[in-house]
């Protein structure tokens, strides 16, 4: 989908009241995941415009392709082998991107446990006094809709 302007837009509005611009993403590549660090310099080329449904407008996401995830490999770290996460998720209550992040905390020495606090307030992990957000493929950042109602709070 092509629409730079908005999407351009919508990148900036979410890096205006975003509370961290650091990120560790997650993807699949030549059947292991893995982790990347990523910052809001990066997101116009790394993330995508799409459709969010539901009456939510557009939405920016995370759909890495083959070059994308090359790109990201300088920074990136081995979690695990695709068929030991896809048993994870597949054994679990929890998402890929849940399971994801329950992954990385661990990597870090950290307990994870299931929160919903808002990407205005806090990262999903802190590590080394740097707040991430953490995102894995397919992962939508935020919504015209939700823009919008953040911004007028």
């Amino acid at each position: 989908m092509k629409n730079t302007a908005l999407y351009l837009n919508m990148i900036s509005r979410y890096n205006a009241i975003a509370f961290t611009h650091s990120y560790i993403l997650g993807f699949r590549y030549a059947g292991n995941i893995y982790m990347a660090y990523a910052d809001a310099e990066m997101l116009p080329s790394i993330l995508k415009l799409d459709n969010a449904g539901r009456n939510q407008g557009h939405s920016i996401r995370f759909c890495p392709n083959k070059g994308i995830k090359l790109a990201l490999m300088p920074t990136a770290t081995l979690l695990c082998s695709t068929k030991y996460f896809d048993a994870m998720v597949s054994n679990s209550k929890y998402n890929k991107g849940e399971i994801f992040e329950k992954l990385v905390t661990e990597h870090f020495g950290q307990q994870w446990h299931k929160d919903n606090v808002p990407f205005t307030e806090d990262g999903d992990i802190t590590v080394a006094n740097i707040a991430y957000q953490i995102k894995f493929e397919r992962a939508t950042f935020t919504t015209e809709k939700t823009l919008m109602k953040l911004e007028r709070a």
